[in-house]
């Protein structure tokens, strides 16, 4: 088994290959792809996220979904991450440089029916590696929690093991292009 900090360097080696109109175009399948698993859940409450620049980027998704469900965005605070609903007037850049919604009240974790996880890293059979600092690990243990956990990612993410820990929680289902 590999330790997390190389596998973290590995990974990032390989998204930085990625040219952005190959990056773009995944991102679009991917984005299809979740459109639909959420259908099939029937989901009315969705947690997305706003992408970095090695992340699938998912504006469009985020644009599209709001027009017909309720989605929520994180917004980092202090040592815990929360969700807010998402109003494309009131983002700012928050931690970590990343697009936060601003104002409002959290929504509490058994709201959310259907969540989108950003990785680092994931197995086919949907562990997965975040950035280190265990913000997801942290809201999807939450025992009032039980959305649907989709992670996405590129394909060069998938991996063949990933260092599990105690807390680590894994996706439902692990969707790349």
């Amino acid at each position: 088994m590999c330790d997390k900090r190389a596998l973290r360097r590995a990974v990032r080696e390989r998204i930085a290959m990625i040219e952005a109109p190959d990056a773009q175009e995944r991102s679009a399948v991917i984005c299809e792809e979740v459109k639909r698993h959420i259908a099939v859940s029937g989901a009315r409450v969705v947690a997305l996220f706003s992408p970095l620049g090695d992340e699938p980027q998912l504006w469009p998704l985020v644009e599209h979904l709001a027009q017909r469900l309720s989605v929520v965005l994180p917004r980092v605070e202090g040592d815990v991450m929360n969700f807010y609903s998402f109003d494309r007037g009131m983002m700012a850049t928050g931690a970590f440089g990343i697009n936060e919604p601003q104002g409002g009240v959290p929504v509490q974790a058994y709201e959310i029916e259907a969540i989108v996880v950003p990785g680092v890293a994931f197995t086919e059979s949907g562990a997965r590696m975040g950035r280190g600092k265990g913000f997801y690990d942290k809201y999807l243990s939450q025992d009032d929690f039980s959305a649907l956990k989709i992670g996405v990612c590129y394909r060069e993410q998938i991996v063949p093991e990933i260092p599990a820990e105690p807390h680590d929680v894994p996706m439902d289902v692990v969707i790349y292009k």
